[in-house]
């Protein structure tokens, strides 16, 4: 099997600090969280970023912010990966597409339109290609993201308009109130819906995450954890940073015999080119 990539998903668009205050908000405490979490093994850093009011925000000038200081740190090369999300139905596409222009390694690239707990995440046909067609203007790698088995198929079409190139890169996302549930069956039927030339990852939500990291790392995929998909450690006890999260999954890397990849192999096992820090 591959070496495990672990990214990190520091903040998410929902998770408040009246949820747990651990959550990093500002783009100092995203960036000093990204960095302990590379430490403790993390090679992927997926960013969201808020606004003033806490607030989910595609703002290009707080996630190059954030860039800069994640890079500032001697030595780290971790891959960042831009969130395309934002709010659920509260910025237009051209805001969220914005981070491209940024020229992020990889951003997120969510492959079909679902319901989203209590709203419509909307990623029409026509979105997913002006956004894949901006992606390669940038250089930028999607994380093809799919909450269920016909984002797949989306994907697909989309490989086959030449819009996305390999090796693929698929983040399923397991568990959200509208999409797949977080068990072994639904993610064994997603593994055997991709296309050739793709590795996998896995984030699921709230008590789904720890388990379903553990299956990814047995089946041959990779774990995303982090305190935008599970602000808790342990029953009813809140983690208190994402370097906890990601320290525990590198342990569970170790026990299951899968080493845990640096970012420099994990470019090379995306197909990205290698890290060139800044002069």
């Amino acid at each position: 099997m591959d070496k495990a990539i672990i990214s990190v998903a520091t903040t998410g668009g929902i998770t408040s600090r009246e949820q747990t205050p651990y959550v990093p908000i500002t783009e100092e405490e995203i960036a000093q969280q990204a960095i302990e979490s590379w430490k403790a093994g993390a090679s992927i850093l997926h960013v969201h970023v808020r606004d003033e009011d806490q607030l989910a925000t595609c703002d290009p000038e707080r996630y190059a912010r954030v860039q800069e200081l994640v890079r500032a740190e001697p030595g780290c090369d971790m891959i960042i990966n831009m969130s395309t999300g934002g709010r659920v139905g509260r910025l237009t596409e051209d805001e969220r597409i914005a981070p491209v222009r940024v020229r992020p390694e990889v951003a997120s690239y969510d492959c079909g339109s679902i319901n989203f707990g209590d709203g419509v995440f909307v990623n029409s046909p026509q979105f997913l290609d002006q956004l894949a067609r901006e992606m390669q203007e940038y250089g930028v790698k999607p994380e093809i993201e799919c909450f269920d088995t016909g984002m797949i198929e989306n994907a697909k079409r989309i490989i086959d308009k030449g819009l996305i190139e390999p090796p693929y890169w698929f983040q399923f996302v397991l568990g959200i109130r509208g999409g797949a549930p977080a068990n072994i069956q639904h993610l064994n039927l997603m593994i055997n819906e991709l296309p050739e030339n793709s590795r996998w990852s896995v984030c699921a939500i709230g008590r789904h995450q720890l388990p379903m990291n553990a299956i990814a790392l047995a089946l041959g995929g990779h774990p995303r954890t982090g305190l935008e998909d599970n602000i808790y450690y342990s029953y009813r006890v809140l983690a208190e940073s994402n370097q906890q999260l990601v320290a525990r999954v590198a342990r569970l890397c170790k026990e299951m015999e899968r080493p845990v990849a640096t970012p420099a192999e994990t470019r090379e096992m995306l197909g990205l080119p290698p890290f060139q820090p800044e002069a």
